[in-house]
């Protein structure tokens, strides 16, 4: 099967690679700037996030193919960074959202293959509130990322937290919302197959 090469599959496929980028600036580069290096790679993915939907749109190269691989490099990526600062952080505070985030990411990645197999509702729209929700979540990983291990007695610190916060409050409500546009869906008793017709 021929993939379609366009210009944002390219900055998509561009999201992945940067993963291992940012992990070895995060953990390997030497230098008091890494941190700092990583929050611009993390930056930079952020933009390519924005870049390619709109591209994509507004040059008519949406493709299923990019379509599949979008939310999943977005996923990847945030999860990869939201690691490195629990890790770096060692802190229930900071751990907290993180689960929080990436536990929702994985109850509404199952609940859209769901929809896309079983539901009379096939797929559902970035809400606004999706799109808040990414601009809080992306925001506090960058000042986070950029801060290091920098403590609570450190103000940039304290706004990344808040902000992680605010989306992880912000994910738990989305994930409500895309529960209950496939809530008919899910309480009608169908006859669904058991784990082993997966």
């Amino acid at each position: 099967m021929k993939i379609r090469l366009s210009l944002p599959n390219i900055l998509t496929s561009m999201r992945i690679v940067m993963i291992p980028i940012l992990v070895v600036l995060f953990y390997f580069l030497d230098v008091e700037w890494r941190y700092i290096a990583a929050a611009v790679v993390f930056t930079i993915a952020s933009i390519t996030d924005w870049l390619d939907g709109y591209l994509a749109r507004k040059l008519g190269q949406t493709t299923a193919f990019g379509a599949f691989l979008d939310p999943v490099a977005d996923k990847l990526i945030v999860a990869v960074a939201l690691v490195l600062l629990v890790e770096i952080h060692a802190s229930a505070a900071l751990a907290i959202p993180a689960i929080v985030i990436v536990s929702r990411e994985i109850v509404v990645s199952a609940l859209r293959e769901w929809m896309a197999k079983y539901s009379s509702m096939r797929s559902v729209a970035v809400s606004v509130l999706g799109k808040v929700k990414t601009g809080f979540q992306m925001t506090a990983i960058v000042i986070l990322l950029g801060c290091g291990p920098a403590g609570l007695d450190n103000p940039a610190v304290i706004l990344g937290y808040i902000l992680l916060y605010a989306a992880a409050i912000l994910t738990i409500w989305s994930m409500c919302e895309y529960l209950k546009i496939a809530w008919p869906d899910l309480s009608k008793g169908m006859n669904m197959p058991t784990k082993g017709d997966d």
